[in-house]
């Protein structure tokens, strides 16, 4: 398996800290979506994707139908997708994605996260080049399609990894952040269901820390996901084998 799939089996998202925090996250993602690409989910293949995850992650159907809403609102004050960079404790890059109404507030929680923590706030672009931005596919198998068969198919449709996950008896699909809406047209015209699809940072390097080190490097990831504008935290960090087992 390649390093993209060793990289998601080692960090599988955690729960975001309660039932509340993942309505949250996944309805910012719908407003987000519906706002860009429009509010019908038979014309937005990736809005129909967060509508099946909300409804896997039993978000009642009221709170998807407000994040639609919400992105055609006259009143609505639009979320913005802004990134911070910075170094954690021990030289660990930390790269936070945000979606937020009030950049000032933002910023200035995240800032404050990382000076509290032993870490730094940078500048932004400046650890982008540590992590390759890739989106994921989770897709139902199909009993007539090999996986090998499958992984050739897509090369030319921007997937660069095909993995069998297991845990879910799903195959993983990689591929290049922009050649997103590529491949999920090639999976909706050829009769796949996507279970899920997501966007990650996979680091180009993962750095070897203590136990120590570990503990204050968490504490500042704990710290920054618990913050209701952040959607998504990525390091460098290598995993123990305890967490991995755990993920």
């Amino acid at each position: 398996m390649g390093r993209a799939f060793e990289f998601r089996k080692a960090r599988k998202f955690k729960r975001w800290g309660n039932m509340a925090r993942v309505f949250t996250k996944l309805g910012k993602e719908i407003t987000i979506c519906a706002r860009e690409s429009g509010t019908d989910p038979d014309n937005n293949p990736r809005l129909r994707v967060l509508m099946q995850m909300a409804k896997k992650e039993n978000m009642p159907k009221e709170n998807v139908d407000r994040a639609i809403k919400r992105a055609v609102s006259k009143d609505f004050s639009d979320y913005k997708e802004v990134n911070y960079e910075g170094y954690g404790p021990h030289g660990i890059a930390i790269f936070i994605e945000t979606a937020t109404d009030n950049t000032t507030r933002t910023v200035a929680n995240i800032r404050s996260y990382f000076n509290k923590n032993g870490g730094n706030l940078g500048t932004s672009g400046s650890l982008e080049y540590l992590f390759d931005h890739k989106c994921v596919f989770h897709i139902a198998k199909k009993d007539d399609v090999s996986l090998e068969d499958l992984e050739l198919e897509l090369i030319d449709f921007g997937v660069d990894e095909v993995d069998n996950d297991e845990d879910t008896n799903e195959i993983v699909l990689y591929g290049e952040f922009s050649k997103n809406a590529v491949i999920q047209k090639y999976l909706d015209e050829n009769g796949y269901d996507v279970t899920s699809s997501e966007f990650v940072r996979i680091p180009n390097d993962l750095k070897e820390v203590t136990s120590e080190q570990r503990d204050a490097i968490n504490k500042l990831i704990d710290r920054i996901e618990e913050d209701e504008d952040v959607q998504n935290v990525f390091h460098n960090m290598k995993e123990d084998e305890d967490d991995a087992e755990e993920a």
